[in-house]
């Protein structure tokens, strides 16, 4: 998944309006005329190409159109298209018993045969899914009746559920929308059973969903949703307070919309509500231990620019309080994450000495750090669409200038963003983990992933060891053994500090005060639309 993932200060969010009467679909003219019926949603990306076995696509709109076998919820995994499943002994053999009521949107009976070819054309895409290890576990998949599905696993693997919950890859298309047997080349339609089809897209500019209102878990009140291509930031504010556009909330890009204090504004104007989700994800600096020429590979600098952060003021002063510091790359609501490891709060001084004692010297009245010729530089990447991470980006490039640290700034698209962190081209960048739905399996299972934190996580000392304890966690059955990897995993990244947490992030909305029904998904990528509706 890349992901590429989510609710802060200066825009919040993916934006996606609520707006009801857009006039054939035409976000241009889009009006308020029914208000029980349609929705608008603006978001500063394109919803791309919705072929939910690849990756460049829109979580938000895909969870609209797109489900898997099962639900991940507050209360553990949940039937979706499976009514029940059993586990064998052996806990390589899961069988399901889907849904007898279940028509994909084309019509096309949703069965067996259709998870299987689903399944099948995931796996023989296997190089695009290596960050999710349920992919290389998968021997075979057979449709046992019309209504039985049995997937078979080399060993077992006890996220399977977890991984086969997610929004990507592991969802269904109708066959007919398949292109040269499969969907690796592209595909010839959109057709999931979700309560939303794809009816209009038009690129950069909108993309409409409709009703499904033959959905199996009954028609959205909700009849049509918009989702409109806006810039963040005073575009969107704008947007918002004319009508154009009515809801907001963090993208599946971790990127935001409007700042806090325009949220505040829109709230305290009497039109608007505002409802967060406890946290969701955390908020970090990723740093390339890999980069042997680059100061950023040595771990004393990494720990220093750790000490360098104030997260108290960045969660005050830049969330609002919206946020809260972090401390550990997982929050400790997380499974297998509250674990007491080694506190690195705002401290210059420390940082200042741990430089020192790693050969960083100021020489001659320079502000910037020497060692052995070399200049204590580094360039920090952050999303040109998120202007809480350019503040923040800001705030600390003025702090480590104080321990002699120069920090570069750079802004970019985050598809660029995603790019460098897949091919090691970076020194910093911001990032955040993957939510409560894939922590802390997926984001740690991708520490191995050059897709995503292979580069993060290669050049420290205990690598290896890192690695090998990651393959065990993912397939031991044994409770005990697992906490106790995942407590050596998490002190490993730790102690390099190649993961530098700053905010406990959570997803805030911003919706019409008369819409009912707003909740939140354990995954943090996507919003329940079919149970909203307005008063």
């Amino acid at each position: 998944m890349t992901r590429n993932m989510i609710v802060l200060l200066s825009a919040l969010m993916v934006s996606i309006v609520l707006m009801a009467g857009c006039s054939g679909g035409k976000a241009a003219d889009t009006g308020v005329t029914d208000k029980g019926k349609e929705l608008v949603y603006a978001t500063s990306k394109d919803i791309n190409d919705m072929n939910p076995h690849l990756y460049p696509g829109s979580l938000p709109a895909q969870g609209m159109v797109y489900e898997s076998l099962v639900e991940n919820t507050e209360d553990g995994i949940k039937p979706l298209l499976a009514e029940s499943w059993k586990i064998s002994e052996d806990e390589k053999i899961y069988t399901f018993h889907l849904r007898k009521d279940v028509k994909f949107q084309d019509g096309e009976p949703f069965n067996a045969e259709a998870v299987k070819k689903n399944i099948e054309a995931v796996q023989g895409n296997a190089s695009k899914h290596s960050w999710i290890k349920l992919s290389t576990k998968i021997v075979s998949v057979k449709a046992v009746d019309e209504y039985t599905v049995e997937l078979a696993l080399s060993e077992p693997y006890y996220p399977t559920l977890l991984e086969l919950s997610m929004t990507r890859p592991y969802v269904f298309l109708s066959p007919e929308d398949f292109k040269n047997g499969g969907t690796k080349d592209g595909v010839n339609g959109y057709d999931g059973t979700g309560p939303y089809k794809l009816t209009e897209h038009k690129t950069d500019q909108y993309a409409v969903f409709e009703a499904n209102e033959n959905y199996w878990g009954g028609a959205p009140k909700v009849k049509k949703i918009t989702a409109k291509v806006l810039p963040a930031g005073e575009t969107t504010f704008l947007a918002l307070q004319k009508g154009e556009v009515n809801f907001i909330f963090t993208d599946d890009r971790g990127a935001d919309s409007i700042d806090v204090e325009a949220m505040n504004q829109l709230v305290k104007a009497g039109d608007y509500q505002l409802v967060r989700s406890k946290a969701m994800n955390t908020k970090m600096i990723v740093a390339n231990s890999s980069k042997a020429d680059n100061p950023v590979s040595e771990t004393a600098v990494r720990e220093a620019i750790w000490y360098s952060i104030d997260r108290e003021t960045i969660s005050k002063q830049i969330f609002n309080g919206t946020e809260t510091a972090a401390n550990t790359l997982f929050s400790s609501n997380v499974n297998y994450a509250n674990e007491e490891l080694q506190k690195r709060g705002y401290d210059l001084e420390k940082a200042k000495k741990i430089l020192e004692e790693a050969g960083w010297k100021l020489e001659n009245g320079s502000e910037v750090r020497m060692k052995a010729g070399n200049k204590l530089t580094m360039k920090l990447y952050y999303d040109v669409n998120s202007s809480s991470q350019k503040t923040q980006a800001e705030f600390i490039q003025n702090t480590v200038k104080k321990i002699g640290l120069g920090l570069e700034l750079v802004g970019e698209e985050s598809s660029s963003i995603a790019k460098r962190r897949s091919t090691g081209d970076y020194d910093l960048l911001f990032n955040q983990t993957w939510g409560l739905a894939y922590d802390p399996q997926s984001t740690i299972a991708a520490f191995t992933s050059e897709a995503s934190y292979l580069y993060t996580t290669k050049g420290i000392a205990k690598a290896d060891e890192l690695y090998k304890k990651i393959d065990q966690v993912m397939v031991t059955m044994d409770e005990k053994s697992r906490k106790s990897l995942y407590a050596d995993i998490l002190k490993i990244v730790h102690d390099e500090a190649v993961f530098i947490p700053i905010t406990n992030g959570n997803v805030t909305v911003v919706a019409p005060k008369n819409l009912q029904g707003i909740s939140f998904k354990q995954t943090q990528y996507e919003l329940p639309f079919e149970r909203m509706h307005f008063e």
